[in-house]
């Protein structure tokens, strides 16, 4: 048994080795370049324990990776300090001017997406004979359908394209994981308490009041706690101690947010553009907000880095619960997200086009740029011990590999080949 020391030590020290060859000889983008090399080294692993069963050497990489609680690692420890340095950086003014599309795209779209999917997923796993049943291929529909803000944002700092749909992808993204926690949330409730597995029954009454006051509360407790923030830090001029107040805010405000039952990504995310935008603005001087991005660009880096890691050495842990009709399910469901985030985005985009144009070649590049990342994945793994659980585990992580890698890596072509060149 491995200390929480000696595993954040491995994560760090992989994550540097890793992160050296791959800038030093692969050179893909730094986080899919992790990513890549994690997922590769995890098969060579899994095909040496094929090979030499007795030397035992992944199920020592299996029990140490194994005590890492992804979903607890990632949801309610790494999220928060992920999605804050996000926010910062984005321009609200751009977002402002985007507002409608990317809350349509973030509500809507993620709603019609969950639906699509989860109507495709449970189609294919009748025609395959696996037992299904409606409700919980929805439940693989809420998670996989928000795009990650991490991954996103991660990958749109190797993608040159316009301002404006630069923000609406960076809006999308940091929204929709917030509005797609409350629908996961609701209709894993229903699945759990409809399914037969001893949850409670969830009627429409408590379903509006987990989506209205998770989100709506979420994002008024991330305002106000940016709002004493951004006062705090207009009456000092101290970075140390600024940079330390905005650690506090994060981890504060997303603390209070799970104690009351709101949206604790919504709530960072609003704290975040409001510090990132106004704060940075009024609240700091030049030597300060130096410092502070600076500081929020390293966490953001280092952060990344490891998650990303984790991602591709998931595949250990996931192998054991793996079935040959997973792969088909697996190469069935990729499509049918795609189709299903095509649909979700063209819909906001085409009844918005009636009012005011877009740049051409939108609805492509939010399509393919809509990449999945390690919150799908710590969803799928927060989901209880259930008979579904390993095909949607498996489905999920299938889809978010090849979104990062391959959506990730090629999403700079489709960029330049449906923007127009003056544009970029």
């Amino acid at each position: 048994m491995l200390s929480l020391f000696e595993i954040a030590a491995m994560m760090l020290v992989l994550s540097a080795l890793f992160g050296w060859m791959n800038h030093a000889f692969v050179k893909l983008p730094h986080t899919i370049g992790l990513l890549v090399m994690a997922l590769v080294a995890s098969l060579v692993l899994l095909a040496l324990e094929i090979i030499f069963p007795s030397i035992g050497l992944t199920d020592t990489f299996q029990s140490a990776i194994g005590q890492i609680d992804f979903n607890e690692t990632v949801m309610n420890g790494m999220l928060a300090f992920l999605l804050f340095a996000g926010a910062l950086h984005v321009d609200m003014n751009f977002l402002k001017s985007r507002r409608w599309a990317i809350g349509l795209m973030a509500t809507i779209g993620v709603l019609v997406s969950t639906f699509i999917v989860g109507s495709g997923f449970y189609v294919v796993a009748q025609i395959l004979g696996l037992n299904l049943p409606f409700i919980w291929a929805l439940v693989f529909g809420s998670l996989i359908s928000p795009t990650d803000p991490v991954a996103v944002l991660s990958i749109l700092k190797t993608v040159d394209m316009p301002a404006e749909l630069e923000a609406k992808i960076a809006g999308e993204s940091l929204f929709n994981d917030g509005v797609g926690v409350v629908v996961f949330t609701i209709i894993l409730a229903i699945a759990y308490g409809s399914g037969g597995h001893g949850g409670d029954h969830v009627g429409p009454a408590q379903i509006a009041e987990l989506f209205f006051v998770e989100a709506g509360g979420g994002a008024v407790l991330g305002f106000a706690t940016g709002w004493l923030a951004y006062h705090a830090m207009a009456m000092i001029d101290e970075h140390a101690i600024e940079i330390l107040i905005t650690l506090g805010i994060v981890a504060g405000t997303y603390a209070v947010a799970q104690r009351l039952h709101l949206s604790g990504p919504i709530a960072v995310v609003v704290a975040g553009l409001l510090i990132g935008n106004k704060g940075a603005e009024f609240a700091m001087s030049d030597h300060t907000r130096t410092y502070l991005f600076g500081f929020w660009e390293m966490i953001d880096e280092i952060l990344n880095s490891v998650l990303f890691l984790l991602i591709g050495l998931e595949i250990l842990i996931l192998s054991s619960s793996m079935d040959p009709k997973f792969a088909i399910v697996v190469l069935l469901a990729i499509p049918l997200v795609l189709i299903a985030r095509f649909i979700a985005v063209s819909i906001p985009i085409r009844f918005l086009g009636l009012f005011k144009n877009f740049t051409k070649g939108a609805i492509p590049v939010l399509t393919w740029g809509g990449v999945r990342g390690g919150i799908s994945v710590a969803l799928a793994l927060s989901l209880p011990d259930v008979p579904e659980k390993p095909l949607i585990l498996i489905a999920t992580y299938g889809v978010v590999i090849f979104s990062i890698v391959v959506q990730g890596l090629t999403v700079k072509k489709v960029v330049q080949r449906t923007v127009s060149p003056e544009l970029l």
